[in-house]
């Protein structure tokens, strides 16, 4: 009888041990004493600048529009094409060196640059060396598309481009289809390359205070891994039912190579 009770204590022990609570799973969770509950706050977010292999998209426009076409990548005298690929091949890639070559401007260097700094440095040289005021120009300077690359326990791992010029660890993670079950929240880890080297960030996503770090928004050409979960190593199951039915089985596997050498 006592050995009974002990193999059902062990088989609800193991039950228990392997499943993954609710808790984490769930995103921005309110503990300890956080106070953001019901709460706004504002969360930092600094602007981005230029590193090199980064791809810009610069657009000059003016009341007359053939006094700035040279100035525009053109496709076969048509407006460059804006998709993904054709921003990658008609934009302005920042170079070793952190220049970038504009048609009849020539070469400019934007390394460590923000997006506005670019765009008024440009309005800048146009103005002094080539229009008056009266010509009302128009510069808009965007990244071509906001790149990040993730890997590990998601729905769709690999490089993806968003259209947006802010983009969250929340979004491009839901953008990647989510964390999957097997994927732990609480340390999903952001490697970022900035001048001075390589950064590397735990965030706990379970935790609602991860929206006042610094790495909360992300930065273009981050990289994100999720790791597994201790239950997805041991491979007995995510839930109750998977974890009931392996330990059936390998009870069931024991107790047949029992007889067998008994017999």
């Amino acid at each position: 009888m006592n050995k009974k009770l002990l193999y059902i204590f062990l088989i609800i022990s193991v039950l228990f041990t392997s499943c993954i609570p609710v808790k984490d799973l769930v995103y921005l969770q309110k503990k300890g004493n956080s106070e953001k509950e019901n709460s706004i706050s504002m969360i930092e977010s600094k602007p981005y600048r230029l590193q090199t292999h980064d791809v810009i998209s610069i657009t000059i426009k003016a009341s007359d529009p053939k006094l700035v076409a040279i100035f525009n990548p053109t496709v076969d005298g048509s407006q460059s094409d804006q998709s993904e690929s054709g921003l990658y091949f008609n934009g302005f890639t920042v170079d070793d060196h952190g220049n970038i070559r504009i048609p009849v401007l020539g070469e400019m260097n934007v390394m460590g640059f923000t997006l506005e700094e670019v765009r008024l440095k440009i309005e800048k040289q146009l103005l002094e060396e080539y229009f008056k005021d009266n010509a009302s120009i128009f510069v808009v300077v965007k990244l071509a598309g906001f790149r990040y690359t993730i890997n590990g326990e998601v729905g769709s791992t690999g490089t993806k481009t968003l259209f947006q010029e802010k983009v969250t660890i929340m979004e491009a993670i839901a953008n990647a289809g989510d964390i999957t079950t097997t994927g732990d929240r609480k340390t999903v880890t952001i490697i970022r390359k900035t001048p001075n080297g390589t950064e590397m960030k735990d965030l706990d996503l379970t935790n609602i205070n991860v929206m006042d770090s610094p790495y909360y928004f992300l930065q273009p050409n981050d990289y994100i891994y999720v790791k597994p979960l201790r239950q997805k190593t041991w491979g007995t199951g995510t839930t109750g039912i998977q974890s009931l039915t392996t330990i059936i089985t390998l009870l069931s596997l024991f107790t047949t190579t029992y007889f067998l050498f008994k017999g």
